[in-house]
């Protein structure tokens, strides 16, 4: 059987995020290390895991992100954004509830 996954890109002043969300526990992975271990400031943790808690989706996904470039806001807002185009890929009703947040950008299809 296929691990169905979904996958998102994002990219934030000179940061890129490639997300790729599966069914889980709620396990972010960046790099290959932890969410917190990954980002020592409690803000950019805050950044990266605001689309899944707007969506009630913390505990729903494992996410594992390839960050590069730039530096910790950066990649958290690259992480973001690339997180936000996951979710809506897995499902497309999230999609108006994201845009009103401001995770998903206005220059983004509808």
């Amino acid at each position: 059987m296929a691990i169905t996954q979904n996958y998102g890109t994002g990219r934030r002043k000179s940061s890129t995020a490639r997300v790729f969300l599966r069914k889980g526990s709620g396990n972010i992975t960046v790099n290959g290390r932890p969410l917190d271990e990954f980002f020592g400031r409690e803000t950019a943790r805050l950044i990266v895991r605001q689309p899944l808690e707007l969506t009630k989706n913390t505990e729903s996904f494992d996410i594992l992100v390839t960050a590069a470039g730039g530096g910790t806001t950066g990649q958290a807002g690259a992480i973001r954004l690339g997180i936000a185009r996951a979710l809506v890929e897995y499902d497309e009703t999230l999609k108006s509830e994201l845009r009103k947040a401001g995770f998903i950008e206005p220059r983004d299809a509808p």
